[in-house]
Formats: C-alpha cells, structure tokens, sequence
C-alpha cells in the first residue's frame, strides 16, 4: 500500500507517476472520500469538545450540589451522536482502505519508463550461447525419453502439468537442493518450511489480494477460505506481519523452497507447450526484511545472489531493469534474470527480484523501532533464487547432446551421486 500522505498532499504527481505503469489513478472518487472524511472528523471533533466541555460544567455543577439532569441529557444525547459519527467515520475507513489496497507501489525514480516488456533496459549479458552442431530439440523432446511425462500430468490434473520420473527427477531434486545450500551456507540466508496454504490476511499482506484473486487456488475449509500459495514471498514476508522489530532484529534474511500454485488465468494461450508456465511449479525463494536506509544496496545484493546459482551453472543469462509497465504490483524495483533457451533462441525469465519498499509493510503493519524511537515500515524485497522447473527446462536444452543424453552441470554431479550424465 502506497502511504496515504503522497495523495493527500500531491495527488497529480501521484497520478503521473501510477500512469507510468499503466495505472489510472481514480483522483475524483478518493477526493471525494477524503472530503466526507474531513467532515466527519470535524464533526466527530467537535462533539467530543462539546462532551467534554459539558462534562466539566457536570462536575463543577456537582461540586456545588446543583441539579445537572438537564446537563446530563444533553451529554447523553452528545454521546450517541458521536458515536453514531464514529461508526460512520469506521466504515468511511474501510472504503478508503480498500480503495488504497487496490492501487499499485510508485516505481522508483530509477525504474526505466515504459509501456510493456519491449520497454525494459538490458544491463549486461553473460556467458556465450553454445554453438551446437546438431539440430537442437526443447525440453518437451529431450526430457520425454528421460521421464518428462506431460501426458501423465494431464491425465492425473489437467493441462499445465507434468510427472518427472527417474533421473530427471533426481535432477530437478539436486537443482532444488544444490540452491537451498548455496543461499544458506554462502549467502547467509535462513531456510525455512513454510505452509502451502494461507488465509487471506498473508495474501492481503503481500499484494496478490484483493486485486488477483482469480489468479490464485482456492479452497474452503470449514467456514473459513484458504489459499494455495503462489510463492513462499507470501508466507516468509508474512513472518514479519504485526510485529515491531528491534532495529538489531534487521536485516532478516529467509529462503524456502516450496512448491507454487498459479492459477495463469491472465496467461491464456501463452506457453502451452512445456513447463515455462505450470499451474504448479517447484522455486527457491529469498527474502529480506531490512532497513529503509539498506534496501536497494539488498536488493544490488540479491540480484548478485540469484547470478551466482547461474554462473555457477554455466547457463548463459542477462540482467534486464523492468520499466515501469512491466513491473509487479507491489514492486517499486524490479531487475528480471532471464536464461538463455537454445531452442527457443531466445531468453527468458527464471528470477525476478524485487524491492517492494515499505508497500507491503504498510499492509502488514511489519515495522521497526528506530534509534530515536520512533517505530517505522521495514522494507521487504524477494526475488527467486531460482525458479527449479525453469532451471531444469535450461539445463536439459543447454546441455543436451546429439544422442538425446543430458550432461549434468559440475556444480551438480556431487548432488546427483557422482552422475555426469543422464
């Protein structure tokens, strides 16, 4: 959530800036929710000076032994009027707070401007393609002899999911682990085992509700809704929801691996073939918790730690800076790693890291207590570090041979049990 203060004291420069996202701010119904709020604080004001003032008069009255029935009346009457104006002005509250929980984070001054994907700024491009001298196949046909069963995921739950057997999914498990350890023991991140379903509140926290419920799984358990989640962003950011950190507390670092649930309803048609979008998909998440002061030096520092399982993959990537348009909704920052996919002759993304700023603190209430004191909004950042499935769709590509075998990354046989090819 954006702080409430940015539009009542500059709403055009706000509009100006969501504009560049794609986001037309309503400036003339939050106007006008902020004028009633006006008047019903004025109004709640002066009744409790006027309760106030007649409950003086009441003592001094009973001091001096004075009739004060008519006193009494009038403060009586006083009373239910403001607490009439009170429950009015609660439920002013919530159509103000929810009108705020539909409107995307401010990008950064530093986010490029622009309307789509077209528009995002490369950085840098790292590693060479490898030059095959066979006919390159994807994943779908390398993996299909290797135990990449599409089939199957459709005959257990539909389209957009696969069964992996044998040492494919012994791979994608080394993937898995392989990350995990490289984020705890050289990145000092804290792993962590986290539900798979959440309530609503999580989702409120981080951002995906209420504006992309239609994109999540849900499902009812006694009375009350539960989610699956679609990243464990939800459930590791959410550690830190109604809480007031020490300043020492900072920065808290986590990773999870779980498995995703994404409904892809605003994906249609996009990506059927493979496993680039699944309904259900395995990813290492980080998450920093941090200061304001420390979050974009945190989020220089995630990028680095997401390239390093890359780099020490031997896949060939670049780093790209989202514009404005393309970036998340609670993101005010957004670099994208996307992996190069020979089949494909093209990149595409397998991490996003993101710093959300002080957005998804405002939802949490998640806050810390300064040095003089005062209690402030964190910062939270998350990115992925990486996407398994996608990081298997690269390897399988990058390192396939004309024999339709796998070689497996060095940095992955000691997890694979010393096999080097499958």
């Amino acid at each position: 959530m954006i702080d409430i203060q940015i539009l009542r004291n500059d709403i055009g420069i706000a509009k100006d800036k969501l504009l560049s996202r794609g986001f037309d701010l309503d400036v003339a119904t939050f106007q006008s929710l902020e004028n009633v709020r006006k008047e019903l604080q004025v109004k709640t004001q002066d009744l409790q000076e006027k309760r106030n003032s007649i409950s003086k008069e009441i003592g001094i009255s009973k001091s001096k032994n004075e009739n004060t029935d008519l006193l009494m009346k009038s403060v009586n009457v006083i009373s239910e009027d403001l607490k009439a104006g009170e429950s009015e002005l609660a439920e002013l509250q919530k159509k103000i707070n929810q009108f705020m929980l539909d409107i995307p984070n401010i990008p950064h001054e530093s986010t490029p401007i622009g309307k789509s994907e077209s528009d995002n700024k490369v950085l840098k491009t790292v590693g060479e393609p490898r030059k095959f001298t066979f006919k390159v196949k994807d994943h779908v046909d390398v993996g299909a002899q290797h135990g990449l069963n599409f089939d199957l995921g459709v005959k257990l739950s539909g389209a957009r999911f696969v069964v992996i057997e044998g040492k494919l999914a012994k791979l994608h498990r080394a993937i898995t682990q392989y990350m995990l350890d490289t984020q705890t023991d050289k990145h000092g991140y804290k792993e962590c085992y986290t539900p798979y379903l959440v309530n609503s509140d999580s989702l409120i926290g981080t951002g995906q509700l209420p504006k992309f419920e239609a994109d999540l799984f849900s499902l009812s358990h006694n009375e009350s809704k539960l989610y699956l989640i679609p990243t464990s962003e939800v459930t590791l950011t959410n550690f830190v929801r109604d809480e007031v950190l020490k300043l020492s507390d900072l920065p808290i670092k986590l990773t999870a691996h779980t498995p995703c649930f994404r409904s892809e309803a605003g994906s249609y048609g996009k990506d059927t073939r493979g496993m680039i979008r699944q309904h259900q998909f395995d990813k290492v998440e980080m998450v920093q918790i941090v200061h304001p002061d420390k979050s974009y030096d945190a989020l220089d520092e995630m990028v680095s730690h997401a390239e390093f399982i890359l780099t020490s993959l031997e896949l060939p990537y670049r780093l790209l800076s989202l514009c404005s348009g393309d970036i998340g909704f609670g993101a005010a920052k957004t670099f994208d790693l996307e992996v190069w996919l020979p089949s494909q002759n093209t990149y595409r993304e397998i991490s996003s890291v993101s710093n959300c700023e002080a957005f998804q603190a405002r939802r949490l209430k998640a806050r810390f207590k300064s040095e003089d004191g005062k209690n402030l909004f964190v910062h939270t950042l998350n990115g992925s570090g990486l996407a398994v499935g996608r990081t298997l769709v690269a390897i399988i590509e990058n390192y396939q041979n004309e024999d339709g075998s796998i070689t497996i990354p060095k940095a992955l046989v000691s997890y694979m049990g010393g096999i080097e090819k499958i």
